[in-house]
């Protein structure tokens, strides 16, 4: 079984439409196995449940933003080893920097292509 088929990947958007788009590109590179949250603490209450290998997290989402979301997913014991990507409109230097400090793996800005996040998820995971 290739990465692509084993890999479990959690999309968190609290917009309906980036969600979509995320989970297109998701399908476009042949990632099928994946679930959507369009919320920052439910998507820590169903990953404290059923962890996967990589979380897609928008970063501006009400109540616990991607950085926030991501603080939690380091500190828990079950989830502290799963891949992260934070996806942005805008990537401003601080928010970078703190991304860094908690543990981020990657970042892309949108809007991206599936092209190049497939190339970001590598980055993460290795070759798709």
């Amino acid at each position: 079984m290739s990465i692509k088929q084993s890999l479990r990947v959690m999309v968190v958007d609290d917009m309906a439409t980036s969600r979509g788009l995320i989970t297109q590109a998701l399908d476009d590179i042949g990632i099928k196995n994946y679930v959507t949250e369009n919320d920052g603490r439910k998507a820590l209450d169903t990953l404290a449940k059923s962890p996967v290998h990589l979380v897609l997290s928008d970063y501006n989402m009400p109540g616990l933003d991607g950085l926030g979301l991501l603080k939690a997913v380091r500190t828990h014991p079950a989830t502290q080893k799963t891949g992260f990507i934070l996806v942005t409109g805008r990537p401003t230097p601080e928010i970078v920097a703190e991304a860094k400090r908690l543990g981020l793996n990657n970042m892309i800005k949108k809007p991206f292509t599936s092209d190049s996040m497939k190339k970001c998820i590598e980055s993460v995971v290795g070759r798709l």
